[in-house]
């Protein structure tokens, strides 16, 4: 309910900053008044739809997080399971035992878990519903190999075990894997800040400057080794227009920022799913600080 709450009030919130950039645009606003303003109209714009995708980004970045939790929690959860075993409890009634134990996001799925077993309904079918409902690949992995185990006659305390083990070694790798890259990630943001700043500086200090000398040599102004070539032409077919590089740049650095981030996202946590949060931040700085600075220098 929460989640949808957000999402509804970023929506609105969005849509109405999007409304208010039209302000700056339509030319009814203009005939009574308004000063048009394409910067500030394009800031406007792109603020709004950055707030309309907020909530959204939100949910992943808490999805991410929840499905992280239930890995870890399922190794503690292996390990309990695993002592009770050994002390000589069937499994099945190990798993209701701790049905009243603090698991975090895995809880409510180890009640229902618990709940089947005591309605009757056989451990390795309720072992696959509780698989599936975590939506986890981690813990779908390990319950199918603890069910084929079972189905061979190994023993399960052995099976519980190693698969303990090797979740354990899972999360110790991911853990490992992080550390490791988050330099990196740390050089991307970096890299893709110092190519906003270029690509700043080309937008309103380089192009204007260019525009302003083919404008110069388009009005028939003899410039030297211009040889009536590209700047002594009549007419103003050859002349820049730096709005035109503007917007191919904000869409060069809206297309890099969302494509890094996914990289990202692969790189640190393995799955693209969670380069979303860095793709949204990436994109919302190219477009903050590139249209900003049109906005506050006024070009």
């Amino acid at each position: 309910m929460e989640i949808k709450r957000g999402v509804i009030a970023g929506i609105i919130a969005g849509v109405l900053i999007m409304l208010s950039s039209l302000l700056f645009y339509l030319p009814y606003f203009e005939s009574i008044g308004m000063e048009k303003n394409t910067n500030l109209f394009y800031f406007l714009l792109g603020m709004g739809i950055l707030v309309v995708l907020s909530p959204f980004v939100v949910n992943s970045i808490t999805q991410t997080r929840v499905e992280r939790e239930k890995d870890e929690m399922f190794l503690e959860f292996s390990r309990s399971l695993v002592e009770t075993v050994e002390s000589g409890t069937p499994i099945s009634k190990g798993i209701i035992n701790m049905r009243n134990k603090s698991f975090g996001s895995l809880s409510p799925h180890i009640e229902k878990l618990a709940n089947q077993i005591e309605l009757g309904i056989p451990v390795k079918d309720a072992l696959e519903v509780f698989a599936h409902d975590t939506k986890s690949r981690t813990i779908m992995r390990a319950i199918t190999l603890i069910r084929e185990a079972e189905k061979t006659g190994g023993n399960i305390s052995t099976i519980l075990e190693s698969v303990a083990a090797s979740v354990s070694e899972i999360e110790k790798l991911r853990a490992e894997r992080r550390a490791a890259i988050s330099a990196i990630v740390v050089e991307g943001y970096i890299i893709f800040f110092v190519f906003i700043i270029i690509i700043i500086v080309m937008q309103l200090q380089i192009i204007p400057m260019a525009a302003e000398i083919a404008n110069i040599g388009s009005e028939g102004t003899d410039l030297p080794g211009s040889s009536g070539i590209g700047f002594g032409r009549s007419g103003n077919e050859d002349s820049i227009n730096p709005a035109e590089f503007s917007r191919a740049f904000l869409a060069l650095l809206i297309a890099q920022g969302f494509f890094a981030g996914l990289i990202i996202g692969k790189l640190s946590e393995g799955n693209i799913k969670a380069g979303i949060k860095h793709s949204f931040i990436m994109v919302a700085m190219a477009v903050l600080i590139s249209i900003g600075a049109s906005v506050i220098l006024g070009k």
